[in-house]
């Protein structure tokens, strides 16, 4: 494993988004949905770094695909119920967005319970793998490089625990 971004990297730049991200709010209540399963470490250290009320949220989000005759007929995104953010601040959370189909489906869904706001956050911005326009508002790092895992990320289902994120 080659380190990619280290911990004190990481740590750096998550407190810089979150004096950004506190500025901007301004003292005003966010509500931060973490996406499960990447999304938690950066959830947790970048909430931490947060001056303005917090509330602490997560959903799961999972692509399926619908297979007839052996071919890909349909694919469905599925995720947990979203309760009501009608006027509420919301901030989706992840450590890395990679093609943005699954999250630009979950913000499509999301404009339709009217939010007063909806941003995205993610630690590290995969913009040469990006399938749909996605607007980021927080964003660490880029990358274009081969597969990370640590901080969340994982390859299969180990190093998530790394407090950085490396190439393997």
């Amino acid at each position: 494993m080659k380190v990619a971004f280290s911990e004190e990297q990481i740590q750096t730049r998550v407190r810089e988004m979150g004096e950004q991200i506190s500025h901007e709010y301004a003292g005003e209540q966010v509500h931060v949905v973490g996406l499960l399963d990447t999304g938690f470490m950066f959830l947790s250290d970048l909430v931490r770094r947060l001056d303005c009320p917090t509330i602490c949220e997560f959903i799961r989000m999972e692509a399926v695909d619908t297979t007839e005759a052996g071919h890909q007929t349909r694919r469905n995104i599925l995720y947990g119920p979203i309760r009501n953010i009608e006027g509420q601040n919301i901030m989706l959370v992840d450590t890395m967005v990679d093609s943005g189909v699954t999250l630009d489906h979950l913000v499509q869904q999301l404009h339709f319970k009217r939010p007063k706001t909806l941003r995205i956050a993610a630690l590290v911005n995969r913009e040469d793998r990006r399938r749909v326009p996605l607007d980021l508002h927080y964003t660490g790092f880029s990358w274009d490089g081969d597969h990370l895992v640590g901080y969340g990320l994982e390859k299969d289902g180990l190093y998530r625990n790394l407090p950085y994120l490396a190439v393997i």
